[in-house]
Formats: C-alpha cells, structure tokens, sequence
C-alpha cells in the first residue's frame, strides 16, 4: 500500500514532468531515437511530386491506375532504465537529493517513450539487482516506472522508524527494536554500494534485443568499463552522472564528521584546511574527467546531471547534440 504523499508526489511529477515532455521533450526524443528502418503502410493513388521509386507496379498492373506505396517509420524502441538506489544516492547539499534528481529524469525519459509509443523497463540496482520490471508501453505502465523509482524502500524505512508507538511496546522493547534497525541499515551498506557490472550483465541476461538503456548513477564504482563497452556494442548505452555540488567543492565550514554512504566509513575532517578542500576537489575533478575519457574511448554518450538544478535543460542540450551528431 503506498502513503498518500507518496501517491501526491507521482502525480505531481506526472503534471509537471508531462507538461515539459509534451511542449519541449517529445519532439526532440523523436528525432534523436529512430526506429528500425521503414515499413510499408499501404498504397495510395499516385500525386504529380510523389517519388516514381515509390510506384507499386503490381497494383498499377490491376488497376489500370498509378499506385504509390506509403511508408512509415518502424520504431518498435524499448528504453531501459538503469536507476542507482544504492546509498550514495541519498546525498543531497540543496533543495534535494541526487536520488530526487535521478527520478525527475527517469520522469521525463519514461514520459517521452510513452509519448513516442515506446516501450520503457526499469532495473532498480545498488550491490545487486533490486526490482526489475519489464519493457513495456501504455501510460499506466510509465506511472508505475516512476513510482517505483520515486518510493522503494521509503514505506520500509518510514515504518522501521516510525515516530512514536503505533504497536503499544514497551519503551525498552522499543528502544532496542530502534537500535536494531539502525545497526542493520549500517551492517546492509556495504553490501548496498554500487556495482554497475552487475546490473549490465543482468541486462544482457533479460534483453535479447536492442534497446537505448540510461544508466542513472553517480558512477561511484570501478571496474565496470570493460562490461559497458560490451553493452554498447549490443545496445544504445547513455551514461547519465548526476554529481551534487557540494561532492565536487566542499566549502569551508569547520570540523565535520562524514560518512561514506557507499561503505559506512566515519571520518573527521577539518573543511577550514585550504588544501583539504582543494585536494578534495581535484580529486572529484580527477575523477570526472576519467570517466569522461573512459567513455569517450568506449564510444558511450554522457549526460551530466547537477542534482540542484532542473533536469529538462541539460536532457534537452543532450537531445539537441545527438541530433547535430547524426546530421554529419
């Protein structure tokens, strides 16, 4: 059973995410995502411009009348998305997380399938294959996508800590429960931290054919490159990073105690420590550019995502630079 505000949150998106899909979105996915190739349609009697290629001989023969045969754009796409729910993705400097950013795109890309008659598929992954749900078209479909994005394991987290005493325990009975699911949530972050690899081998498992696959993540893995290039080779692969600004320069607010969401490790950092900051933001940079390489070697586009920001832009730019990409 999903919460209210759950429920308020994907209609929510669905106006606003639908709205921008169908005056800016729609368009430009089309024209970036082709279909297949050409297949024909039916025949029509032939218009002084038409195209004499196009001429159905057979039909003219019988009819004793110029026939033309009418083509339309087979396209029959499946869009995959790749969502990152491991940990990580939680973190958020601004007015939301990366996760939060991760399911506006998600949005935006599942409603412009559904408008484009697509199909779109969903695999929910961290250290293993979460939840995986099917390619398939319809608008009904698109919404449970987003859903899912939008609200695994929050009912799970909400009800584990849950203020107050809905059961009626005893206040140490409670306290103990409480303190049991902290320290289980902790011990289940190291087996939470991303792995990439294994969300693309699982797709090649359950994808025979080709699809346009966004893998949405914060890409903080390694090893992985080898098996996305191979994916590549068989699918459409798009990588979109989604950073938060305060992971790329960290300001200068005294001693704090940070966590990594990935491993659980605490550390004890002085953030007033010039060359702290500065070495910590050449290694993010450090790290972006070698992704950047990475991919770009592998022949795999990128789509770099600021989790403060609004989505529809960059996605937008992304969509107009395959399209100039295609065209040469």
């Amino acid at each position: 059973m999903l919460s209210s505000d759950i429920v308020a949150q994907v209609r929510r998106l669905q106006i606003t995410t639908g709205r921008q899909v169908s005056d800016v979105l729609a368009g430009a996915y089309h024209s970036v995502f082709k279909g297949r190739g050409m297949e024909f349609d039916e025949v029509r009697p032939y218009v002084p411009g038409d195209d004499v290629r196009t001429i159905d001989w057979n039909v003219t023969a019988r009819t004793g009348e110029v026939f033309v045969k009418r083509f339309v754009e087979e396209r029959e796409l499946t869009v995959m998305l790749l969502v990152d729910i491991s940990p990580s993705q939680n973190f958020g400097s601004g007015n939301r997380s990366k996760r939060e950013a991760a399911v506006e795109l998600s949005a935006m890309l599942a409603f412009s399938a559904i408008k484009n008659q697509d199909k779109i598929g969903l695999l929910l992954f961290h250290g293993a294959t979460e939840q995986y749900i099917p390619p398939r078209s319809g608008q009904k479909h698109a919404l449970r996508v987003v859903r899912e994005v939008l609200a695994h394991g929050q009912d799970e987290q909400a009800a584990a800590l849950k203020p107050g005493n809905p059961l009626g325990l005893p206040s140490y009975v409670l306290r103990k429960f409480r303190e049991l699911v902290t320290r289980r949530r902790r011990d289940q972050q190291v087996s939470r931290a991303t792995d990439i690899s294994h969300a693309l081998e699982f797709c090649r498992r359950v994808l025979p054919r080709k699809v346009v696959l966004f893998l949405i993540s914060d890409f903080l893995d390694e090893g992985y490159i080898d098996m996305l290039r191979h994916s590549n080779r068989r699918h459409d692969v798009i990588c979109a990073l989604i950073n938060d600004q305060r992971e790329l320069d960290i300001p200068p607010s005294g001693l704090i105690t940070l966590e990594d969401a990935e491993t659980g490790e605490l550390r004890t950092i002085d953030t007033r420590s010039k060359a702290f900051r500065e070495s910590a933001k050449a290694h993010s940079a450090a790290r972006i550019a070698a992704l950047e390489s990475s991919l770009r070697a592998s022949k795999v586009d990128l789509l770099q995502i600021d989790a403060a920001q609004p989505v529809i832009e960059p996605l937008l730019e992304f969509f107009r630079m395959r399209e100039r990409r295609q065209r040469r």
